[in-house]
């Protein structure tokens, strides 16, 4: 059986990439959901007056789930927020679906986003004295070595 054929077998395939549609889909929902939160059309208390940005969406392979990874602006009230936006959920799926083409709309499940706060702490990490010495260090080391590298190959030419 061809690899083609293997991964054209129905479910979705754990360490794969995404399809170039789910993609696409998903993207296309960013836009929608992002520009639906910046309108602030929704009644509920905890979602008006605030500022949410959509960061990713991630569509499963059979187009019928969609993770809406957000983060608050300034990171305040994130519980509440996501509270919020799980309550609104079922609304803004009907909403996508009259805005898109699609021939299901998504069920949408919104996620905190931990990316910003991950890329944080490493950067925190990276700015420590110890770390940032090592770091000097291997670079120093990295010059010597692609010196090295390129006078072998003048030789070799």
């Amino acid at each position: 059986m061809s690899k083609r054929s293997e991964g054209s077998r129905g479910g979705h395939r754990a360490g794969k990439a995404p399809t170039q549609r789910q993609l696409r889909v998903g993207e296309e929902i960013r836009h929608v959901l992002a520009a639906l939160l910046s309108r602030g059309e929704f009644r509920d208390p905890e979602l008006q007056n605030r500022v949410i940005t959509v960061t990713e969406v991630r569509v499963s392979p059979d187009l019928r789930n969609a993770t809406v990874f957000v983060v608050p602006l300034g990171g305040e009230q994130t519980a509440e927020t996501m509270v919020a936006l799980r309550r609104v959920g079922p609304y803004m799926r009907v909403l996508v679906g009259q805005e898109l083409r699609l021939r299901y709309v998504p069920h949408l499940s919104f996620e905190h986003d931990l990316t910003f706060d991950h890329a944080a702490h490493i950067n925190r990490l990276l700015q420590n004295p110890v770390v940032r010495h090592d770091v000097a260090g291997d670079a120093e080391d990295t010059d010597d070595d692609d010196t090295d590298g390129e006078a072998d190959t003048d030789h070799g030419a």
